[in-house]
């Protein structure tokens, strides 16, 4: 089996799962978000674009329904041994498959909870399950329960994220060697990914995000390629991904001479981002962070230019995106505990000048302070 982890760590993951069930009185867990399935199992694949689901059992038993294309994947990558497979054909319903297994596995009239809150169950097949286990079982939503355990890091897990902090630093690396004017942006992104790909990487999440002149605004990833001015601005958010674990980062970037906008606003996004990691402290919440942030910005005059949310939780995510719960906004009274991993952005977007700047960092909270995953500092890039 090709574990990313030892049995140890799998067996103390299964151990805080039971815990937490017993308190939530459930007799049986329903996993459809693949997050969960691997953190718990190791079960690693992208077949979660088609119905499947993991049992587990308050007694700690474990099943997994799934397709023939991820039997083998089950048993190279994951401790689970007991794999059933729902057929393709027409008129299949796995469903059907799943309400068999739990008959079997003594759950009628049993207590169970579902991750409805996830791609891996989509709206049709929530309600497929629903129509199938309402009078089979008692359902409750049971979404973060293990989102909530898989926030807080393990020093397993933990290694990954800093290996993932390195793969960053080297994409980082590869795109201010490449910026420059005349240079195109599907340049700068394949020598991002070669850097990440090259020293044993994985795929993010989801696409890296880059845009340059007006689209240096967006914070999304749109098709299309462009080619660098003179003077130019490039924004850049990006994450290595190691086992999955990811370490975001996010740069503005610029080429020839800065405007004095440029200048501006790095400079209230620098004191937006220190606010940020000074609030960034045991004990705090997400929502001190979000109002160190605001604070920051709004008092430079940027109100209307920044956004309502300024970063996240990371971990082993899957596509299609790498964002974790929670989220950093006003009113999120999440408490900062240790060997939390938290992403921090700031965005500036002036339409009306049409000048972008950003600045993205992940850390990982510590006792004595947030510890940086990249070596690079948060000065202005000019390339």
């Amino acid at each position: 089996m090709a574990l990313h982890f030892s049995k140890q760590e799998y067996a103390n993951r299964l151990e805080r799962l039971k815990a937490k069930m017993a308190e939530e009185n459930l007799d049986c867990l329903l996993l459809f978000a693949q997050e969960s399935m691997y953190w718990l199992t190791g079960y690693d694949t992208f077949g979660y674009c088609f119905f499947q689901s993991m049992i587990v059992k308050a007694n700690g038993e474990i099943a997994l329904l799934t397709r023939a294309p991820d039997l083998r994947q089950a048993q190279h990558t994951s401790i689970v041994e007991n794999i059933i497979i729902w057929t393709d054909k027409g008129g299949a319903d796995p469903t059907l498959n799943l309400h068999n297994i739990l008959s079997d596995m003594d759950l009628v009239g049993a207590k169970i909870g579902v991750e409805y809150d996830t791609v891996g169950l989509t709206a049709k097949y929530g309600m497929d399950v629903n129509s199938r286990l309402s009078s089979f079982a008692q359902l409750q939503d049971a979404s973060e329960l293990v989102n909530g355990l898989r926030l807080v890091k393990s020093e397993e897990e933990l290694e990954y994220v800093r290996k993932a902090g390195e793969l960053s630093d080297l994409a980082l690396d590869a795109a201010i060697k490449t910026t420059k004017a005349g240079a195109s942006e599907g340049d700068i992104l394949a020598a991002m990914h070669s850097a990440i790909f090259s020293a044993g990487g994985d795929y993010a999440g989801n696409e890296f995000i880059i845009g340059s002149g007006r689209d240096a605004l967006l914070c999304r990833y749109k098709s299309g390629r462009r080619t660098l001015d003179r003077n130019d601005q490039l924004t850049l958010e990006w994450s290595g991904a190691w086992a999955h674990y990811h370490a975001a980062m996010m740069r503005t970037l610029i080429t020839g001479k800065p405007s004095s906008r440029h200048i501006e606003l790095h400079e209230a996004a620098s004191a937006a981002h220190v606010g940020v990691r000074q609030a960034m402290q045991i004990g705090n919440t997400f929502s001190d962070m979000f109002d160190a942030h605001a604070k920051a910005l709004d008092e430079a005059g940027l109100s209307k230019h920044r956004l309502n949310a300024c970063g996240y939780s990371l971990g082993a995510v899957y596509t299609p995106c790498w964002m974790d719960k929670p989220m950093i906004f006003s009113g999120n009274e999440t408490e900062i505990v240790e060997n939390m991993v938290i992403f921090t952005h700031m965005i500036i977007a002036d339409s009306e000048s049409e000048t972008a700047m950003t600045i993205g960092q992940s850390y990982i909270t510590k006792a004595s302070g947030p510890q940086d995953l990249s070596r690079h500092d948060i000065d202005l890039i000019v390339c």
